[in-house]
């Protein structure tokens, strides 16, 4: 597992996921595979060599109005659930509850208590 506190992840929301695929396909030679999400379409992961290094989310969808693209960085914790009560006694708010993307770990959307995005995610155990 990733050490609690330190960011273990990072994603690209972005309205045009083609021309961000290309972008850092040409700039930083990434390769993208592809899976489904959850919430409907594809999740871009995105690859140096073998090691999977960011995700790409297409927010072009209603439900992402008022959203503009953005790097959204992720934390590992040791548990969401225990350390979110923490966040929101201390200010933050809650963005979307937590859930669980299975063989990923379970994370939950916040903004702390300035105002700023960030996901914090307990990672799945790697076997």
């Amino acid at each position: 597992m990733t050490d609690h506190g330190h960011f273990c992840w990072n994603e690209l929301m972005t309205r045009d996921v083609e021309s961000a695929k290309a972008f850092y396909s040409d700039t930083i030679g990434w390769q993208f595979n592809g899976m489904d999400d959850p919430e409907g379409g594809t999740y871009w992961i995105a690859m140096d060599g073998d090691q999977p290094v960011a995700g790409i989310c297409d927010i072009s969808g209603p439900m992402f109005d008022g959203i503009p693209p953005q790097w959204k960085p992720y934390l590992a914790v040791d548990d969401v659930d225990a350390r979110v009560e923490k966040a929101v006694q201390a200010g933050a708010k809650i963005i979307k509850s937590a859930f669980d993307i299975p063989g990923v770990g379970r994370i939950i959307m916040l903004e702390d208590a300035g105002g700023a995005g960030i996901g914090w995610m307990t990672p799945a155990e790697q076997s």
